[in-house]
């Protein structure tokens, strides 16, 4: 049985690991840590102020992302961030999304009252980490009621790997506001009782960061060319 002593480390070390994983991805998205870049453990564990144990943590939840890649014998690697992927991958979710919806049906009052919370928290959200968090976070609630698991799970997997995309679209609030805007229509079409409409303002709202991401990305390569 884990001691108290030994289960607050246990957390501690997930909150470093969980901040040591936002770091470096914030690190792949504006460059500091280029495409095909080996991650030099000893120098980022001192530079982050961490020990190895943490961001070796970290470093495999972001290979789970598909933000690294694990080479044998050799260490980490940076994947880049490309269009070709970012296309493959978006357009996942805006036909997933809609559907769990329609399967969890109409939320409760109770729920729906959860959903407008969390929407006045991303309104308020001041950092693209704590936005993308908030999202993500209204997303499952949305969601919560599904049955079917796999494809919570599928939706889950989705999250992970476009998260440094995401990560460039939420630091523009903006694109924050534009999000807001989609759930607001999406929590008056269900307290409407109208699923169909709250489905479809829903895959408009999975599809509406995906030209503001493709410009950047087309911005990056154009900055990386010069």
């Amino acid at each position: 049985m884990q001691t108290v002593d030994s289960m607050q480390s246990t957390l501690d070390r997930a909150n470093i690991s969980a901040a040591a994983g936002e770091t470096v991805r914030a690190m792949i998205v504006d460059g500091r840590l280029g495409g095909g870049e080996r991650i030099n453990e000893v120098h980022l564990a001192a530079q982050l102020g961490v020990s190895r144990t943490p961001l070796r943590e970290a470093l495999a939840g972001l290979v789970a992302e598909g933000a690294l890649i694990a080479k044998p014998r050799l260490g980490y690697f940076v994947l880049p961030l490309t269009l070709e992927e970012f296309e493959q991958i978006y357009d996942i979710r805006p036909l997933l999304d809609p559907e769990a919806l329609r399967l969890a049906g109409i939320p409760s009052a109770k729920q729906l009252d959860r959903l407008e919370r969390l929407n006045d928290k991303l309104a308020a959200a001041r950092d693209p980490e704590t936005a993308i968090d908030v999202d993500d976070a209204w997303h499952a609630e949305l969601l919560s009621g599904c049955p079917n698991k796999v494809l919570l799970d599928l939706i889950d997997a989705m999250i992970r790997r476009t998260r440094r995309y995401e990560l460039a679209l939420m630091r523009e609030t903006s694109n924050v506001r534009v999000a807001t805007e989609d759930h607001v229509r999406i929590q008056a079409a269900l307290r409407a009782g109208d699923l169909g409409s709250a489905c479809a303002a829903l895959k408009q709202n999975m599809q509406s960061g995906r030209e503001p991401i493709v410009a950047w990305l087309k911005q990056r390569g154009v900055q990386k060319a010069k």
